[in-house]
């Protein structure tokens, strides 16, 4: 039989439902759980970001910080919010490379099931400073006195775990080296004890190295980035010493599990528009954050996976617990 007119109007309707369900996203304004609190180097790049999603995708997206637990508790929020593409998380490998569930007895959410990868939008890198009193005219010869002088060689940190900590811990590895972790709660305590030599050096985030490496009591021996940088002339990357050493901090997008592709992919393309305006590269830049080159989700969750694969048998092996 063949269908009346009325029949294939209500059938091309219907099948034409779903599609028109994918074109409306995203229907209503975006939420963008930022991990820590507000005014640092992840809120900054995050509201960035958020501003530039915004007008690519033509509605709000609206950051909310719910600091806590190194980013658990707001891994947390996300996997449990409904997997329609309107609930984002800012991702970094403490929640999306499994870091925290090698850190921390119990979690609320499985990094590898729970997220839906979007893709990064910046990396960010540090410079190891060290106080004056530690010889050595390079990152080389740094890295010989500690040599030479075991359980001398002391390093500041925010704590078990953070990527500050691992990079040094991985230094000491690689290279056998013996030094002492001293973790801090408070940055500012942390900066009061290495210009006094309490603690002969920090790895820190560029931002924060930059307000200080004009000190007399410190100076700056080496960049964890791949490569020298303009805005640090003059100071080497770690890798010229230890071969192709990096160590940084990659930040991106994920979504509820079960999160649709064609929402997915919406919002990855929406993120390559965003990644490609010089204003958004300018405003990582602000705060020492490189942006990186648009690329599929499948790139992101390859990169998520990498991390895990590197720093994870580092964690093992030390038994680190986080505070």
């Amino acid at each position: 039989m063949i269908p009346s007119p009325t029949r294939r109007l209500l059938l091309g309707t219907a099948l034409a439902a779903p599609g028109l369900a994918r074109a409306a996203f995203p229907e209503r304004p975006i939420r963008l759980v930022i991990p820590y609190g507000g005014g640092g180097q992840t809120d900054i790049v995050s509201r960035v970001t958020a501003d530039a999603l915004s007008r690519a995708l033509g509605q709000p997206v609206l950051a909310d910080n719910r600091p806590g637990g190194a980013g658990n508790l707001a891994a947390e929020t996300v996997a449990r919010s409904p997997a329609d593409g309107h609930t984002l998380l800012v991702a970094t490998a403490a929640t999306n490379s499994g870091l925290n569930a090698l850190l921390y007895r119990q979690l609320g959410y499985d990094w590898r099931t729970d997220f839906a990868p979007v893709g990064q939008f910046c990396a960010t890198y540090n410079v190891l400073l060290v106080h004056r009193s530690v010889p050595g005219a390079d990152f080389a010869a740094v890295l010989e006195w500690i040599r030479q002088n075991p359980g001398r060689f002391t390093f500041a940190s925010a704590g078990v775990g953070a990527s500050t900590h691992l990079i040094m811990e991985d230094i000491g590895a690689r290279l056998g080296l013996e030094m002492v972790h001293v973790p801090y709660r408070q940055s500012t305590q942390a900066m009061t004890d290495m210009l006094s030599g309490r603690v002969l050096s920090r790895c820190i985030g560029l931002p924060e190295g930059a307000t200080v490496r004009d000190q007399p009591e410190i100076r700056p021996v080496a960049l964890s980035c791949a490569g020298r940088r303009a805005d640090w002339p003059g100071v080497p990357a770690m890798g010229e010493t230890i071969l192709g050493f990096t160590g940084g901090s990659y930040f991106g997008l994920v979504a509820p599990a079960r999160t649709p592709p064609e929402v997915v992919a919406r919002l990855n393309a929406a993120l390559g528009e965003a990644l490609a305006d010089p204003a958004v590269q300018a405003g990582y830049a602000r705060v020492g954050a490189d942006a990186v080159a648009p690329h599929p989700p499948a790139a992101f969750a390859a990169l998520a996976k990498a991390e895990h694969e590197r720093w994870a048998p580092l964690i093992r092996r030390l038994n680190l617990v986080a505070e």
